[in-house]
């Protein structure tokens, strides 16, 4: 049963933590499912907001883009960008999202939307892309709030959010998230 299969092989990612946080001496850090989980619900709540302000956006198909967009990750594990240098990460997840992808009911339109987010082909899959980079700061600053430092790299990705179509919509959340990393 290829769908069992998948479903089965989907759990590694409740298990694999995010190696980025491991590897700045974040204990226990979060799963690259409790990642994605917030992506999601991100996702969600942006798309909302975006079609509340008239703008098209097709908060399903976005959906399911943030659903899998780390789905290739159960195999290929999180690569961190220090390891990502050395290795064909892109390769990689296209490959485990391919073999992941034949065993759902539609794998041609599953392996589209994770494209979508891959290559930023779609404005939803862009929006994806910013709600998980936002998703990744929000983590960061919980963290320094935890008391963890050397996370500054981490927030480098607000220039990725600052150049982003979506940040003139967003600005006001961006902001406070960098306001509250400085304790305001």
């Amino acid at each position: 049963m290829p769908l069992l299969d998948l479903l089965l092989e989907a759990g590694n990612l409740k298990k694999l933590p995010r190696t980025g946080w491991l590897l700045r001496g974040v204990p226990n850090p979060e799963s690259i499912a409790d990642h994605s989980y917030r992506v999601a619900l991100i996702t969600l709540f942006l798309a909302d907001e975006l079609r509340e302000k008239d703008i098209e956006i097709d908060v399903e198909r976005a959906l399911k883009i943030a659903l899998i967009h780390d789905l290739a990750e159960a195999r290929v594990t999180d690569i961190p960008l220090s390891a990502q240098y050395y290795l064909d990460k892109g390769k990689a997840e296209k490959k485990a999202a391919m073999e992941l992808f034949i065993k759902t009911p539609n794998p041609r339109e599953y392996f589209r939307l994770w494209r979508e987010y891959e290559e930023g082909l779609s404005r939803e899959g862009r929006l994806v892309k910013f709600a998980d980079k936002l998703e990744m700061l929000i983590q960061a600053c919980e963290y320094e709030r935890a008391g963890f430092s050397n996370l500054d790299e981490f927030w480098k990705t607000l220039d990725y959010l600052h150049e982003s179509e979506f940040y003139g919509h967003f600005k006001e959340l961006i902001e406070g998230l960098v306001k509250r990393r400085k304790g305001k």
